[in-house]
């Protein structure tokens, strides 16, 4: 085995485990790791700990569950972005502003796919691009379909940057909104993260809600006036509805 530092020394020994035939034993694992047993025995251990492996009644190591997960989520993002393009374009051409597909990660909101508007004038954004959760339309939209301490435990990690005079500053007041978003199945960005700029969102999850993701409609505020957002909210949840149809068509009625 390649000596690398800890990371890929982990990583190296998931793939020897996940690239055998069968279930091995410690004494399989250390004929091939070519690391100390005690050093061995540790990393092992940590892996199991965070269930990337598991040991069977037998005390043989195999994958564990969360390799699944993960695996399903980098799944369930790449597929994503197929399914979703086609209603992005329509929701694009319905409203002729610019649409964003974006997933939540953590306290952030990273942007998978966009249709540009057709209009003169538009917002500036990136495919890539991380954006906080808390002031945009899609991070709120994902935050209402957060179980209780989910959404607590995200909440409490914030850090609620001001970066205009309509930024949330507490998270009694973020809360509220949360609650008012996952009410009506839509949230605002009324210039929240950039003066000047307003969107309107509706989030996609999987059943299980173990990935959520949002779309939004947003363009320059003197031109999406809020009773154009509140027109366009109902377009955007139709479109969300209709990409969680065609994910669980395509991946089964689990996602």
């Amino acid at each position: 085995m390649k000596e690398t530092g800890t990371l890929g020394k982990l990583v190296s020994l998931l793939d020897l485990v996940a690239a055998a035939d069968g279930p091995m034993r410690f004494t399989d694992i250390l004929a091939e790791a070519d690391q100390p047993r005690g050093t061995l025995h540790r990393q092992l251990g940590h892996l199991v700990e965070e269930g990337l492996l598991e040991l069977d009644a037998d005390a043989r190591y195999v994958p564990g569950i969360r390799l699944l997960e993960l695996a399903s989520r980098t799944w369930a993002r790449s597929e994503l972005r197929l399914v979703a393009e086609p209603h992005l374009r329509s929701l694009q051409e319905q409203t002729g502003e610019t649409v964003h597909l974006g997933v939540l990660r953590g306290s952030e909101i990273i942007y998978l796919d966009k249709v540009e508007g057709r209009q003169a004038v538009r917002m500036y954004s990136q495919i890539g691009n991380a954006s906080p959760v808390y002031c945009t339309g899609v991070g709120k939209a994902a935050l209402s379909v957060l179980d209780a301490p989910r959404l607590e435990a995200v909440v409490a990690a914030l850090e609620l940057t001001a970066f205009t005079e309509h930024t949330h500053r507490s998270a009694a007041s973020l809360l509220t909104d949360i609650e008012e978003t996952r009410r009506r199945g839509h949230a605002f960005d009324c210039e929240e993260h950039e003066i000047g700029i307003r969107c309107v969102a509706a989030p996609v999850f999987s059943a299980e809600r173990s990935f959520i993701a949002g779309i939004s409609v947003t363009g320059p505020a003197y031109r999406v006036t809020m009773e154009k957002l509140d027109l366009w909210s109902g377009l955007v949840r139709l479109t969300a509805e209709g990409v969680m149809r065609d994910m669980r068509m395509r991946l089964g009625p689990r996602w």
